[in-house]
């Protein structure tokens, strides 16, 4: 066997099966909307400064946001182009969005509501598109196809660069044993089999959804990350988080690696 024997798309496909990923339901990030306007779109943030550094925009007057958020990339470059969307599919996400633009006064943000499953024919095509923290789709091979499609000039997407979202650690610690869910290197090769040759760069920044300062907002947090925690794995967390803090030791890594990939448009 060589590497064009391999179906890279249907390999995701079998990891997230085999991951037992199921997507999360809007209304799971409806209540975390307000916290990542706070945290993740500040303009303060690295991952968001390195993510906009590494953008291209000077021949740019339009950028398409997918999974937008509270507007993290689209609002952050508004004031550069001549009109940026921004696409999610969480109410909660886009009314944080809509009070951030209210609060800047653009004319030029409009926001879709829509998920990376609909049908997107009636979403404009940009010479930017940008798809931050937001690819841990169902099917990628579909994902990067619509992105090309709605892309004129260039594609801007980050990826995991681990397994997991969280500590292999704490994993461990609550008993939970898996092969974690898909990374960045599959969209590399997916993109490769689709005629497309990206570039990567990577964006090693704070992790801005850690929380920390209390036992019971860490148990929500990595609860919300597993899709829900039995009684037994609560039980050890908590011993776990008791004795990070008495060793004075972070309880999460602080730190988060995505893989910036992004190519030009290319037909295929």
């Amino acid at each position: 066997m060589i590497i064009d024997d391999i179906d890279f798309a249907q390999c995701y496909l079998d990891h997230m099966q085999f991951a037992k990923r199921t997507e999360k339901p809007a209304s799971s990030w409806d209540a975390k909307a307000e916290k990542m306007a706070q945290t993740c779109a500040k303009p303060t943030d690295p991952y968001l400064i390195r993510f906009l550094e590494l953008m291209e925009l000077s021949d740019a007057d339009t950028l398409l946001d997918i999974g937008c958020g509270p507007g993290t990339i689209c609002l952050a470059v508004a004031d550069k182009l001549k009109q940026v969307y921004g696409l999610d599919y969480s109410t909660g996400m886009l009314a944080v969005a809509q009070r951030r633009i209210d609060e800047q006064k653009l004319t030029n943000a409009t926001l879709i509501q829509k998920a990376w499953e609909d049908n997107w024919d009636d979403v404009p095509e940009c010479d930017i598109v940008v798809a931050s923290r937001s690819t841990l789709v169902t099917n990628m091979q579909d994902a990067l196809t619509k992105l090309n499609a709605k892309a004129q000039k260039r594609v801007y997407t980050t990826h995991t660069v681990s397994p997991h979202f969280m500590d292999a650690e704490i994993l461990r610690a609550i008993g939970r044993h898996d092969a974690g869910l898909p990374t960045y290197i599959y969209a590399v090769n997916i993109l490769y089999q689709m005629g497309i040759h990206p570039k990567i760069e990577y964006i090693y920044s704070k992790n801005c959804q850690a929380q920390t300062e209390t036992y019971e907002l860490f148990e929500k947090s990595i609860d919300w990350s597993l899709n829900g925690l039995t009684d037994g794995e609560k039980q050890k967390l908590k011993h776990y988080y008791q004795d990070k803090i008495n060793k004075g030791e972070p309880p999460i890594s602080p730190v988060r690696g995505w893989a910036f990939v992004y190519w030009d448009k290319h037909p295929y």
